[in-house]
């Protein structure tokens, strides 16, 4: 009888299969309603996990649930596989984890699957509004804040709290308008409202879809002023990760007398 050998896959294989793949499921948070995201601990790609076979994406689902994380697991339909792909550069993700902890496990780099045009190739004036760092952190923020067990924020918590809020002040944000010109809201179940705004038009669209709205491009800096008075901040991306963040208006100058 022979020895049964692991298998093994080649890059160029696995690059097949991801545009035919047959059948390709997703690990998905069920926090941020996003395909989870990973960080390679020895090459430190930011990875979304794929995998051929249910039971495989199922298990791995389990595991994670194990470690205190929501997730779930979709299938990504033939039809919407170059739109997932090309969603994932707006996520910060290079990466795809194919099969992970299985024996046909591969990484494979994202841009070798998928290409698109690089900022400085799009010309003056069509510049696409995407803020992929920030949209990562969030997701990474949101999956570990979910899965605490104490209302004290762990030491991963705060750090990536601190690295999100610094990438949102270096941000700019398209924000969607109402035909009667004024911004959406959205009000939260204990009362409080916040203004949606979006790392990119894909996250827009969501938001926006069936709704006649145009949008605005606000760097970070001005979102202040276009805050209603009675909102606490903003939600970023309230269908995806749905981080709230509230927002210090600037103080009023007071006028100066005039004689």
């Amino acid at each position: 009888m022979e020895e049964k050998k692991n298998a093994t896959v080649t890059k160029q294989e696995t690059l097949q299969a991801l545009r035919k793949p047959g059948e390709l499921y997703a690990v998905m948070s069920g926090v941020t309603r996003m395909p989870f995201v990973v960080c390679d601990e020895e090459t430190f790609d930011d990875e979304v996990l794929l995998y051929y076979r249910v039971e495989d994406a199922q298990e791995k689902a389990k595991q994670l649930a194990e470690q205190n994380y929501r997730t779930a697991v979709a299938k990504i339909e033939e039809q919407h596989l170059l739109a997932f792909y090309t969603d994932l550069f707006t996520m910060g993700v290079n990466c795809l984890a194919v099969n992970a902890g299985t024996d046909m496990a591969i990484q494979i780099q994202l841009t070798d699957l998928v290409t698109r045009k690089k900022p400085e190739e799009i010309p003056e004036g069509k510049k696409i509004i995407e803020n992929p760092a920030l949209h990562l952190t969030a997701l990474y923020f949101m999956q570990e804040l979910r899965r605490m067990t104490s209302p004290e924020p762990t030491e991963e918590v705060k750090e990536l709290q601190e690295e999100l809020l610094a990438h949102y002040n270096k941000g700019t944000f398209i924000v969607a308008v109402q035909e009667d010109g004024k911004i959406p809201i959205l009000k939260q179940k204990d009362g409080s409202i916040y203004q949606p705004v979006f790392t990119d038009l894909i996250e827009c669209q969501k938001f926006c879809s069936g709704k006649n709205m145009k949008v605005m491009a606000i760097p970070a800096a001005k979102i202040a002023e276009i805050l209603v008075p009675e909102a606490k901040g903003v939600a970023l991306n309230p269908f995806g990760v749905n981080v709230q963040l509230q927002i210090r208006r600037p103080e009023k100058k007071e006028s100066a007398p005039t004689a």
